[in-house]
């Protein structure tokens, strides 16, 4: 008998095909790839560009250590920045998220013309975003605006005003327009976050004798939890990230006092390109750590 024809030592599996070895793997190696090409090779190379001295042609000069950092921490504005970015971050999700569930509630009900009105509240989102902004930022304009223009007929002003001029007057309408080209996806996944409550358990709540405010306690408020964290942190992520409602009406100004980090990184672009990476960096660790830090304190994988 051939050595080749003897059977395989006892206790010993069988060798498997190279595919089998490889298990899921071919599979999931595409998105693999997609994620270390959009994610993980800019997030190297902007830390890679924080560390060297580079000027505004794109000429590198060298490693430059931590000097970015140091200048971009010692810049005056920064804190003002940080400031500002805090208060737009938790007002305009707030805003978004109390405004979208009742919304949510509102358009979960049977009333005439409630699909007209789910299709207008689409409007916002099919819009360019950097379009909605500039428009409202004509709509502002000292000169040209069509808000002073009804305000002095009205007699409401006695003279146009620069509602983008400085940031007491901007601040709050970058808030508003922010919170208006939030509210469609917001509100349609907190519908359907309500759209998936069994009409069983508002049968069973008032059989118990729950009044509506203890049901919508309860119950509702329970269920929802789910599409509500998902609404909460896609929108901290994305308010936080803003760039196209501030930069289309103010660009940040005047002096950063209307930037937020995002824009304040696109803003040093222009005088020093390692410093305005440094932002990128420092932008990045704050939202996931600020995303950590929810999650562990919403306990977002546990059952309610």
């Amino acid at each position: 008998m051939s050595p080749s024809s003897k059977a395989a030592p006892a206790g010993r599996p069988p060798a498997r095909r190279l595919p089998q070895r490889l298990g899921p793997l071919p599979w999931l190696a595409p998105s693999v790839l997609l994620i270390l090409a959009v994610v993980v090779w800019p997030v190297v190379e902007m830390v890679r560009t924080s560390l060297r001295r580079i000027d505004t042609t794109g000429t590198d000069h060298g490693p430059a250590g931590l000097v970015k950092y140091r200048k971009l921490f010692a810049d005056p504005r920064l804190a003002g920045v940080l400031g500002w970015t805090a208060v737009w971050t938790v007002v305009v999700v707030a805003l978004t998220m109390l405004i979208s569930l009742a919304l949510a509630q509102l358009f979960n009900q049977r009333f005439p013309g409630r699909r007209i009105t789910r299709w207008a509240l689409i409007a916002p989102w099919a819009a360019s975003v950097l379009m909605t902004a500039i428009g409202f930022r004509w709509m502002l304009d000292q000169v040209a605006g069509v808000l002073n223009q009804v305000l002095l007929d009205l007699g409401l002003i006695t003279s146009a005003q620069a509602w983008t001029g400085d940031a007491a007057h901007a601040r709050p309408w970058l808030v508003f327009v922010a919170v208006f080209v939030s509210l469609p996806f917001t509100t349609y996944t907190l519908l359907a976050g309500l759209q998936t409550v069994p009409g069983e358990v508002y049968e069973a709540a008032r059989v118990d004798g729950a009044s509506r405010w203890q049901t919508y306690r309860r119950v509702t408020l329970p269920l929802l939890r789910p599409a509500f964290l998902v609404g909460l942190v896609i929108n901290l992520i994305n308010v936080f990230n803003s760039f196209p409602v501030i930069w289309g009406m103010t660009q940040g100004g005047p002096n950063a006092d209307t930037a937020t980090t995002t824009v304040f990184m696109y803003m040093l672009r222009g005088y020093d390109v390692a410093e305005s990476s440094a932002m990128s960096v420092v932008n990045f660790a704050a939202v996931i750590v600020m995303v950590l830090l929810f999650l562990k304190v919403s306990r977002w994988n546990e059952e309610s």
